[in-house]
């Protein structure tokens, strides 16, 4: 096996494991599947130590850091319990809450970010799984539908898009997603809905629903977690305030996230209780990824697949078929990090660099491996209450969603 097709190999056969999460006896948790691929091609010294230290990204980490104290503390206080009563008290049928969830998750992803989404929502969609015996792996796929196709419409709706925004040369980032991807996603919003229905009918049971007030167990915890929410909520506003008005500087989201963690961090006497119990799993998982793509980056073997046919690259099809199935393989802000040089430098039209926002986060819907906010949601269910979604569960509803999701927006991208 020669040097450059290591990661290649790792990469598959991460997949793999990734999918069936047990060998033997041995059951493998999504972490420690990464952990062992980025061991790999470190001992087969596929990428040099040096340059796997400089691949972990830090401010990802500061960011999952900051948002999984706030997390923790909301959970830990009561206050989410409190949250969950405020916004779904209405819902008097689980037809009804998954709506709920689905819009109002979707549309909050778009400006407070799909991985924020992913740290609240998690014990969120957990509480009210248990208080209204719904299969908790319905809720979750729920909120990983939501905070994906949610987050496509706008330009901080997640990593990739704000990638997109900044180096696409878009004259006016929000008015060009909002004009093309606005509707569509409503539309797909709802196409998840109708697949939830269709895969979990006996989980839409007619009992009707009964939300019941939880008392908040500690006042003063509840209380600063509840200012951090509203910090990251206040900072988030701003940093879009900022982007609209062109204002020549930006507001970092690992900013927002350590901010917003403060109150917890400076005041709460059990501090080091809730840093004990943030998901450090998930951080090494993250770190892990960012070597291994950084070594199957160095490999040429996707820049060279995507660079064969440039005079092809920047169709609404081509970009959307390319950015789907890649973002699976290389992850999509990689993905977009490769892709979108080359449709700039192609000349690519503003619906052919919308339709790359589209297929890198909608790439989400597909497989677990297809946007990071699928693994902190399934890593923090896992902690949390021993709960999952699968690999074969999250792709038999996510395949048909995706296959619909990327008929819709072509259609609007292409004829609209």
């Amino acid at each position: 096996m020669n040097h450059i097709s290591v990661p290649i190999v790792v990469l598959a056969i991460i997949f793999i494991l990734i999918a069936i999460r047990q060998v033997g006896n041995i059951r493998f948790e999504i972490w420690q599947i990464m952990l062992l691929g980025a061991i790999a091609v470190l001992l087969t010294k596929s990428i040099p130590a040096a340059t796997a230290l400089k691949a972990i990204d830090i401010d990802v980490l500061l960011f999952l850091f900051g948002m999984f104290v706030i997390g923790v503390a909301l959970e830990e206080s009561g206050y989410i319990s409190h949250l969950s009563y405020l916004l779904f008290k209405n819902a008097r049928s689980v037809d009804t809450l998954v709506l709920r969830i689905l819009f109002f998750m979707g549309f909050t992803s778009a400006f407070l970010m799909n991985d924020t989404l992913a740290v609240i929502g998690t014990p969120l969609m957990l509480l009210l799984a248990k208080k209204h015996t719904i299969k908790p792996g319905v809720l979750l796929l729920t909120l990983a539908f939501a905070i994906t196709t949610g987050s496509v419409m706008s330009p901080i709706g997640n990593p990739q898009n704000l990638l997109i925004s900044i180096h696409g040369n878009l004259p006016n980032p929000f008015v060009t997603f909002f004009k093309y991807l606005f509707l569509p996603t409503v539309i797909n919003i709802f196409a998840a809905y109708f697949i939830l229905r269709v895969f979990y009918r006996n989980e839409f049971h007619d009992s009707k629903l009964t939300h019941v007030y939880e008392p908040i167990k500690d006042k003063n915890l509840a209380m600063l977690s509840k200012y951090s929410l509203i910090i990251v909520i206040i900072l988030a506003g701003l940093k879009t305030t900022i982007s609209l008005l062109h204002l020549g500087f930006d507001l970092n989201l690992t900013d927002i996230a350590l901010l917003g963690s403060l109150p917890v961090l400076i005041f709460s006497r059990k501090r080091f209780e809730i840093i004990k119990h943030i998901d450090w799993h998930t951080l090494i998982f993250f770190a892990a990824m960012f070597v291994l793509m950084k070594s199957v980056w160095l490999t040429g073997f996707f820049q060279q697949f995507i660079g064969q046919n440039v005079d092809g690259i920047t169709s609404i099809h081509s970009v959307l078929g390319i950015s789907v199935i890649l973002s699976q393989l290389i992850s999509n802000v990689p993905m977009v990090a490769l892709y979108l040089p080359l449709l700039v430098h192609a000349g690519a039209s503003p619906k052919a660099l919308a339709a790359l926002a589209v297929g890198s986060t909608i790439a989400g819907n597909l497989l677990i491996l297809g946007a990071a906010s699928n693994i902190i949601i399934i890593q923090n269910a896992e902690k949390k209450s021993g709960q999952t979604l699968t690999f074969l569960e999250f792709a038999k509803a996510g395949i048909p969603l995706t296959v619909i999701n990327v008929a819709v927006y072509w259609f609007f991208l292409k004829f609209v």
